[in-house]
């Protein structure tokens, strides 16, 4: 190889070698390195929702000091808050259900229930170093309590009164082996006769039931309701409905066509003697005289006790 082509391929590698730097990246400098190291260490920020019950009330707190300007951001948290303690007001509201009547819907009593605990919310300071848990549990029960008195038409006295007299009757009778005389009742709830008499007669208010309650305690569909298997006065009772036609055909066998028309036009469905004449082309005065010759018959027959059975 020449000289002249030694020196060419030299700076034909030199140039290469050049270009090669000027075409490699550029190294970061120091400050956009530590940006991009702390922001790939840095964790990625939780939604509230997410967060731990006691972070949540720090920023509830925070949010309160905040003024209007933070009553979105409040409202938000506070409903996060009453998401969180749903279960609770259920379980509250569960165990009062089992104390009260099946009239008793139990979406009702956790309505009550949120109610109180929206309250709780609204008031706790965890300043004082109470745990919201026992502070917003007596508030639920409260507001479910206050809820069912306001639906009670019997006044609260009356029946503290009864539950009074109640507990010392199931204690003496208890005590007894039998249920206590009212002289007994009284020595122990510390009355005179006349007073235990009036606390008696005051506190027996009657309760009151619902006719969708089930008749049974049976939670299946085919089980009556207490609206079933009452009984309505009014309504014509089916047995005797039978024996009473029965007896009026008995009755007006004997009787001729026009004879037995105007009976059972008169008895069975309740027409007036004018309106009865109208139907026969008669007057009023001679369908009168036509019931009258028939009862007559019949009280010869049968006697003035059966002819009762017309009416």
């Amino acid at each position: 190889m020449t000289k002249k082509t030694k020196a060419k391929s030299a700076s034909v590698g030199k140039k290469s070698a050049t270009a090669r730097a000027k075409a490699a990246p550029k190294p970061l400098c120091k400050k956009v390195a530590k940006k991009a190291t702390k922001s790939a260490r840095k964790k990625p920020k939780l939604d509230i929702d997410e967060l731990p019950t006691e972070e949540i009330w720090a920023h509830y707190q925070t949010a309160r000091r905040g003024g209007p300007k933070q009553n979105e951001k409040l409202e938000r948290i506070r409903n996060i808050l009453m998401e969180r303690h749903y279960p609770l007001v259920k379980y509250i509201a569960e165990r009062l259900l089992q104390t009260l009547p099946k009239s008793i819907e139990l979406d009702d009593l956790i309505s009550a229930g949120l109610f109180g605990l929206m309250d709780a919310i609204r008031g706790f300071d965890p300043s004082r170093g109470i745990k919201f848990k026992t502070y917003c549990t007596t508030r639920i029960r409260g507001s479910i309590l206050d809820q069912l008195r306001s639906q009670d038409w019997v006044p609260r006295l009356v029946r503290l009164k009864a539950g009074r007299i109640e507990k010392a009757l199931q204690r003496l009778t208890g005590e007894y082996g039998r249920e206590p005389t009212h002289a007994e009742l009284a020595k122990t709830l510390e009355m005179d006769h006349a007073e235990l008499s009036k606390e008696i007669t005051s506190a027996s208010a009657k309760a009151m039931y619902s006719l969708s309650d089930k008749w049974e305690d049976r939670d299946d569909d085919n089980s009556m309701e207490k609206v079933d298997v009452l009984e309505d006065k009014k309504s014509i009772d089916p047995i005797g409905e039978l024996h009473r036609r029965d007896m009026m055909r008995y009755i007006t066998r004997s009787l001729t066509h026009k004879e037995r028309f105007i009976i059972e036009q008169y008895y069975q469905v309740g027409h007036t003697m004018r309106e009865i004449g109208e139907m026969l082309a008669l007057t009023e005065s001679r369908v009168c005289q036509i019931h009258s010759n028939v009862m007559g018959r019949l009280k010869s027959l049968f006697g003035a006790k059966h002819t009762t059975l017309l009416m």
